[in-house]
């Protein structure tokens, strides 16, 4: 599964989920919730990009 980054500087990695924001490890990124946002600046899913 692929790592996504926010502009802030944080990285989604399924591998480890968002689990303080209940998202369990091993979520895909496509399959995190509309409404998530990024926990550190609370941008919107859609301006991440794919982790190179």
């Amino acid at each position: 599964m692929d790592k996504y980054a926010c502009p802030c500087g944080y990285v989604y990695d399924p591998a480890e989920g968002d689990p303080d924001h209940g998202v369990n490890p091993g979520t895909a990124f496509e399959d995190l919730p509309a409404d998530w946002t990024c926990p550190v600046c609370g941008a919107p899913k859609d301006i991440f990009e794919k982790a190179a």
